[in-house]
């Protein structure tokens, strides 16, 4: 328990990270350490780290090998700073590493630490396979034996079964369905258009496209085995092409409205924030960008439909705002994680609705509308692509960025997850 601590504001110095493929691509023979080792490596050269002890670096990753259990401690020793620098690995599916500022983020409030860098990882290429229980039963049977003829009497009931590969499961563990599947859901249920999920899907890509052209990517986006963008853009997308893809997850009547051009593709990416108190960014010279002052997670009761998967940002940011004592039209910018374009239109239209506000957030009236040239300025997760443990950094750097160049004074985050939680966020200038 820490008595008597005053409160230190926590400074946004910076981001940094490689650009996000298109999972089985450009970074098909690299992994989880090797991609974030790249994107801690990059904010060390960035802001002059080489060598130098942070008090604490905090990442993870959904998709992860068995023998990565000190995943961020590795990429750590691999990256330039010093050996001494702590690390830790943690994991909440879609918003592990905005998580993971929000808990350094505590930390220097507190006083406990100076400095940090939350990241996080994902590699669909390089997915942990396994094998069966039942090949693992007869494995760690032969491992016990106690003679010779103990250890290789299991092997005589090998079967062709125990050798057939396990792949990691996309679906949600409680009710079977994948998160496409769970996002249909929430489409049929809050009305949204095939034709306005499409539009939001060009949007997202014609921004994105367009802070490139601009160079806003210049500084956060570092070359990474010959890669230099988000190869997932599409400069020459438009209404009647994203129109003209197929359903991807089916819905009712074999139907639906999710497709391959308005969900975010699987994607491959690794991406770092430095987060330190003033006092530390001042001696070292170093800008501060913005200031992370808020974090709230929450979660829905999605299993028997009593709210949709994807839906758990539309209960965090209400209490959030009120943490702030703020509305939800307080803002500069938003930047909405955009797991799929049906999902960031399920919140919107919910925080408009007065009997949603009402009965589910016991507001006595409607959060109201977001103006939506606002949100997402920069392109978001269905162009640039969606490596799930990093798009919560992504998302960071590039919101404390916008806020930077225009002066602007508030941003707000909010990313849904697997496991119907959302975790949102704050900045300020």
């Amino acid at each position: 328990m820490l008595v008597g601590t005053t409160a230190r504001r926590v400074a946004i110095i910076g981001g940094c990270r490689i650009p996000f493929a298109r999972g089985n691509g450009v970074y098909v023979e690299v992994g989880n350490q090797e991609m974030l080792t790249a994107a801690l490596r990059a904010v060390v050269d960035r802001y002059g780290l080489q060598g130098q002890r942070l008090d604490d670096v905090a990442a993870g990753a959904v998709m992860k090998h068995s023998g990565q259990w000190n995943l961020t401690r590795e990429s750590v020793l691999g990256s330039g700073l010093a050996a001494e620098t702590p690390a830790f690995d943690l994991q909440r599916a879609c918003g592990t590493s905005l998580e993971a500022a929000i808990l350094l983020g505590n930390k220097i409030a507190l006083g406990q630490i100076d400095c940090g860098i939350a990241a996080g990882v994902d590699s669909v290429s390089d997915p942990p396979v396994a094998f069966p229980k039942s090949f693992q039963q007869l494995l760690l049977k032969s491992v016990r034996g106690k003679t010779t003829l103990q250890r290789l009497r299991p092997w005589f009931g090998l079967r062709m079964e125990h050798m057939r590969p396990v792949l990691p499961g996309i679906a949600e563990p409680r009710t079977g369905l994948t998160m496409g599947e769970s996002a249909e859901l929430m489409v049929s249920a809050w009305g949204i258009s095939r034709r306005d999920q499409d539009q939001l899907a060009l949007e997202s890509h014609q921004k994105a496209a367009a802070a490139y052209a601009a160079g806003f990517y210049g500084d956060l986006v570092h070359e990474y085995l010959g890669l230099t963008k988000d190869d997932n853009i599409r400069t020459d997308s438009s209404l009647e092409r994203l129109g003209a893809l197929r359903p991807a997850f089916g819905g009712a009547g074999g139907g639906g409205s999710l497709t391959a051009g308005n969900s975010t593709p699987m994607t491959d990416g690794a991406a770092a924030v430095l987060l330190a108190s003033e006092a530390w960014a001042r001696q070292r010279d170093l800008p501060v960008l913005a200031y992370l002052s808020y974090g709230k997670v929450a979660a829905v009761d999605f299993i028997d439909k009593k709210e949709g998967l994807l839906m758990a940002p539309a209960y965090a940011v209400p209490k959030m705002l009120s943490d702030a004592d703020l509305r939800l039209q307080d803002f500069d910018f938003y930047e909405l994680h955009e797991a799929f374009a049906g999902q960031v239109l399920c919140t919107l239209k919910a925080w408009t609705d007065p009997v949603f506000c009402r009965e589910k957030l016991g507001l006595p009236s409607d959060l109201g509308a977001i103006d939506r040239a606002k949100i997402n300025v920069k392109g978001g997760s269905l162009a640039i692509g969606h490596p799930f443990a990093a798009s919560g950094a992504r998302i960071l750097a590039t919101l404390a960025k916008i806020l930077n160049e225009n002066k602007a004074k508030r941003g707000l985050i909010a990313v849904c997850t697997a496991g119907g939680m959302g975790v949102t966020a704050i900045l300020e200038r």
